[in-house]
């Protein structure tokens, strides 16, 4: 390329062209005028791509109460425990039920914090200007994370109700306690590299280590309170329409008797305003011991599917990522690369059983946030600026353009004449008034575009996917396509 500075800069007469060609066309004033007062998005807003995508679906699961991250990066672990509540809700019969997110957060931090202080003592002879060293100390103790994160805190701490380990200040708006924390983790970091420099042995090192811990520990305590050893559990079973109608378990013989006060049945007696419904009481129970008496489903029983079309991550092979993880000792992230096809239709055999699935994808392209819209057909900017936008799912990952940057839970979907999809209900975190009471309805060509993982039970997948989870994995480094976290 030539390195002649006039021919790199943009010239005068160029611009000149430039707003005569704006200016003589109307539909570019008009898409100005509807941008530069409403922004981008409400401009290009189409009402038929609205209208196209109705808010009603074929298969639709009853979920509780919508959840809310607030001004934190913890939607990979609201969608995981947002799937794992459901199960929870209908196997006990609760009308509403949500896990602590906080009692997980806290943990996480003080996970992430460990494996990034043992992945210095790895990393001790790189440079710390190496693209690995960047990769690893960028963020120390951040908020994002995978389903797979998330199986390791549960399956090493277990899980709460948010009654017994409630939202802090620091956990609804993580960025200060964050900051601070990956600051002090940096200079630690820092310490260990010049002790190792200076002649100090791992056991020393290690040592040293063990003692910073305690300083992460004193930090995560302040910012977010001591998590529970043991909490007491108490909630009431929901109202059973149908079980009004019945005596003993039976159909009700009552219905037809002139004289009700000789039933005996339950639903004849004096109503005192007493709540009698069934209830479910523990007293010191253990996190662990509450995840695996209430939850009917292993974490463990979960695959990672990507759809990928990428030339150098062919489908059908077993990835792992290295340095990916939050508990040293779990071991890496994993993910299975399939083509879509395979994709889709474990994600339709879930939902079909009755389950729902945590998801990943890019939430910011061709969205409406606050209307609860995922759909090209819906955000037209390609009419509003007056180019088309081309890119592919392959093009998106390869050039970081439509990376996966948020998870949520598909909670059900939509299916046509022909028995294929053609819209998604989508249960996020950010609080019901996002969306539409905080869901938001997604376009099977959207799903199809931006949708790069999901977690699926394993008793889903095929045969051909199934024996790919023991294949030998490739390695990727941490800083490839399909290595970010989600936030």
């Amino acid at each position: 390329m030539t390195t002649d500075a006039s021919a790199r800069a943009i010239k005068p007469e160029l611009l000149r062209t430039y707003t005569e060609d704006f200016n003589k066309d109307r539909a570019n004033l008009i898409a100005a005028d509807a941008a530069v007062s409403a922004g981008v998005l409400k401009a290009a807003t189409d009402y038929r791509g609205v209208r196209a995508l109705p808010r009603d679906f074929s298969i639709e699961l009853k979920q509780g109460s919508i959840t809310n991250q607030e001004r934190s990066g913890r939607c990979w672990m609201f969608a995981s425990l947002n799937t794992l509540r459901y199960e929870l809700m209908h196997r006990w019969n609760l009308e509403d039920f949500e896990f602590s997110e906080t009692y997980l957060f806290f943990w996480d931090a003080m996970e992430k914090s460990n494996t990034y202080l043992e992945n210095v003592l790895r990393t001790l002879d790189e440079p710390t200007d190496s693209r690995l060293f960047e990769a690893i100390n960028w963020g120390p103790s951040d908020d994002g994370g995978w389903w797979q994160m998330f199986a390791a805190l549960v399956n090493k701490y277990g899980l709460v109700p948010k009654s017994a380990y409630p939202e802090s200040e620091n956990s609804r708006n993580s960025d200060d306690f964050k900051q601070y924390l990956n600051s002090k983790l940096r200079e630690f970091a820092a310490e260990l590299r010049r002790r190792s420099a200076a002649g100090a042995g791992e056991d020393e090192l290690r040592a040293l280590k063990d003692e910073y811990m305690g300083t992460v520990y004193r930090i995560c305590a302040v910012s977010l309170g001591e998590p529970p050893e043991k909490f007491d559990f108490f909630a009431r079973t929901k109202d059973d329409a149908e079980d009004d109608k019945k005596c003993d378990g039976k159909a009700c013989k009552c219905e037809d008797k002139s004289d009700a006060k000789a039933c005996k049945c339950d639903k004849n007696k004096d109503k005192t305003g007493k709540d009698e419904r069934p209830q479910i009481r523990e007293i010191g129970i253990t996190p662990l011991e509450f995840y695996k008496k209430y939850v009917p489903v292993d974490v463990n029983d979960f695959a990672t599917l990507a759809n990928a079309p990428l030339k150098n991550r062919p489908f059908n092979r077993r990835y792992r990522i290295r340095f990916s993880a939050n508990v040293a000792e779990a071991g890496d992230m994993e993910f299975v690369n399939v083509p879509l096809d395979v994709f889709k239709k474990a994600a339709l055999d879930q939902l079909t059983a009755g389950h729902p699935i945590w998801f990943a994808c890019d939430c910011t392209q061709f969205a409406l946030r606050k209307d609860g819209f995922f759909d090209q057909s819906v955000v037209r900017v390609d009419q509003l600026f007056g180019t088309e936008f081309t890119g592919d799912k392959a093009h998106g990952l390869e050039y970081g353009d439509s990376p996966s940057n948020h998870a949520m839970t598909f909670t059900g979907v939509n299916l046509g004449e022909d028995g294929k999809p053609n819209r998604w209900k989508v249960e996020n975190s950010w609080g019901k008034d996002a969306g539409k009471d905080g869901y938001y309805v997604m376009s099977d060509a959207w799903f199809d575009r931006y949708v790069t993982e999901l977690i699926i039970r394993k008793e889903y997948l095929d045969d051909a996917t199934r024996a790919l989870l023991t294949a030998e994995p490739v390695e990727l480094d941490p800083w490839q396509p399909l290595t970010r976290r989600c936030r």
